[in-house]
């Protein structure tokens, strides 16, 4: 698949904060056609260290959303180094002048992408993992009307108080970093970006994958070993982006906003978009006790949860095979 993509730029675009970017942008890539309906649309978000390169692991020629019969938008979350992030907006939004981006205003700006240029009419599908997954669930409030069917995995419609504070402690560690110097840093934080990996690797997977030495499915001898890869891995992003997007992620709530006034149960009422969320049961911070709270109050909708030791990593492209097929089987019956 290629790997060009295309920058839809949003001329004055005001945030929710009240700031206005004088160009926004947002960079996504399609795969497939758009058919004569304008409604055969498949969307995929972003997760958070995502990419439309990463998209590629949910689609593909006979896979349950396929090209040949979809028209598949990845696009990317403001925040990852690509769409508008610290790191490439020029000042006075440069670094740590970037203002706060929230999910709200990440799905405003997908939803003129596809309407104003892309000539969408209807989303068949929006479905993601993780923040791409909190995406999905933003989408099915944000624009009821405009969007048939959400499957979210992995994510919620609202970020849980426990997963903020899991957040807090690996920007906790990054910010603790000297080099950081609150987000004005004039080399990499190498320490602050370690030790950022090395917390989240105790979170992405469970307790029993560490106990069975599931690490070993991914080519890593000891549990030291996938540590300083997460160390290497979270060494390739910029700062000030992990910590926009994370920050984006800790206020996820569909409901804030003018439509819903905080009124979480009345935002998940007004989805009619037909939803299947999947949770992994050893997911240590979206947790599926959550996903059924809110699915109570989400009028056709439905939460399955697939077990598996993988925890959150369960959905990451080429973890868990197993996982895959069931994904496939899902977003088959909510596509056909």
């Amino acid at each position: 698949m290629s790997t060009d993509y295309s920058v839809f730029h949003l001329a004055d675009f005001v945030l929710q904060s009240g700031v206005v970017m004088p160009d926004l942008q947002l960079a996504y890539r399609t795969d497939g056609e758009l058919n004569a309906a304008a409604d055969n649309v498949v969307v995929l978000p972003t997760f958070y260290t995502g990419s439309h390169l990463r998209n590629e692991g949910y689609f593909g020629p006979g896979r349950a959303i396929d090209p040949a019969k979809h028209f598949v938008v990845s696009v990317n979350l403001f925040g990852n180094g690509i769409s508008s992030s610290p790191s490439n907006t020029p000042a006075p939004f440069n670094a740590a002048n970037f203002p706060v981006i929230t999910l709200f205003d990440n799905i405003r700006a997908q939803y003129e992408l596809l309407t104003q240029t892309l000539g969408v009419k209807q989303i068949a599908l929006v479905t993601g993992w993780s923040m791409a997954g909190c995406q999905s669930f933003q989408w099915g409030a944000q624009y009821p009307d405009f969007v048939n069917a959400i499957l979210p995995f992995c994510a919620s419609a609202k970020t849980a108080e426990h997963n903020i504070v899991f957040l807090e402690g690996v920007k906790a560690a990054l910010q603790a970093d000297a080099v950081y110097d609150n987000g004005r840093y004039s080399e990499t934080p190498v320490k602050g970006l370690k030790a950022f990996g090395r917390i989240y690797a105790g979170w992405a997977f469970s307790q029993t994958f560490y106990r069975k030495q599931m690490y070993r499915l991914k080519g890593f001898d000891t549990a030291e070993a996938l540590l300083q890869d997460w160390e290497q891995d979270h060494l390739e992003w910029d700062a000030n982006d992990l910590l926009c997007k994370l920050k984006t992620w800790q206020l996820g709530d569909i409901s804030a906003n003018d439509q819903y006034q905080n009124d979480f149960k009345a935002a998940l009422r007004s989805i009619k978009a037909k939803t299947i969320v999947i949770a992994c049961d050893n997911d240590l911070y979206f947790r599926g006790e959550d996903n059924q709270l809110e699915i109570e109050h989400i009028p056709d909708s439905e939460l399955r949860i697939y077990q598996s030791p993988w925890g959150h990593c369960v959905a990451s492209p080429g973890n868990d095979p197993e996982f895959e097929k069931y994904l496939d089987q899902a977003i088959s019956e909510l596509l056909n």
